[in-house]
């Protein structure tokens, strides 16, 4: 079973990528290589709860179990303490990658309030793009009376891009709401 996002790829993208930047081999055409999701928490040393219910939200949002990420240094402004645990990620490839795009695309982001777009200059000069979302109600897995805090979480968009023009154009033939 292939997802909807991967259909249309193969269907429209690809020609689509191949016309507007005269690709000699299909081989060329960019594709999707992974999506990172990362959710910080600052309040996970003083509160373990807080990456109990971090952890939890995650697995159902992504389909997959997340990593603990730990501090690599000390930094003392923030009373961080190198080996504290400061948050959770999860790198999805394959098929849970192309169901998740086409969910938070189609499903989670037109849910935000006064969505007019999301920017089209979050992209890192190497063809990848970087989303900050403020909350994860706004996915329709998350049910509202469980979650103790609303938090945010970081969308990463790997791409096989060598430009950020090649990469936005891929994006939006892909479904990508930018903002006009």
């Amino acid at each position: 079973m292939t997802s909807r996002l991967k259909e249309k790829y193969e269907d429209e993208v690809t020609k689509y990528m191949i016309e507007k930047f005269e690709y000699e081999n299909v081989m060329q055409v960019p594709k999707l290589e992974k999506i990172t999701i990362n959710i910080g928490l600052g309040e996970a040393k003083d509160n373990p709860k807080a990456l109990e219910s971090a952890l939890k939200d995650l697995t159902i949002i992504a389909g997959q179990k997340p990593v603990v990420t730990i501090a690599k240094k000390s930094i003392a402004n923030f009373k961080l303490r190198e080996g504290n645990k400061i948050g959770c990620k999860v790198t999805l490839r394959g098929q849970k990658m192309y169901d998740f795009l086409d969910k938070l695309m189609n499903v989670a982001l037109p849910r935000v309030r006064d969505f007019r777009g999301v920017k089209p200059t979050a992209f890192d000069g190497r063809g990848n793009y970087a989303l900050g979302l403020k909350e994860q109600l706004i996915f329709p897995e998350i049910e509202y009376d469980e979650v103790d805090t609303i938090r945010g979480m970081d969308v990463v968009i790997v791409t096989t891009a060598n430009t950020d023009e090649e990469a936005k154009a891929f994006l939006e033939k892909m479904g990508m709401p930018f903002a006009k």
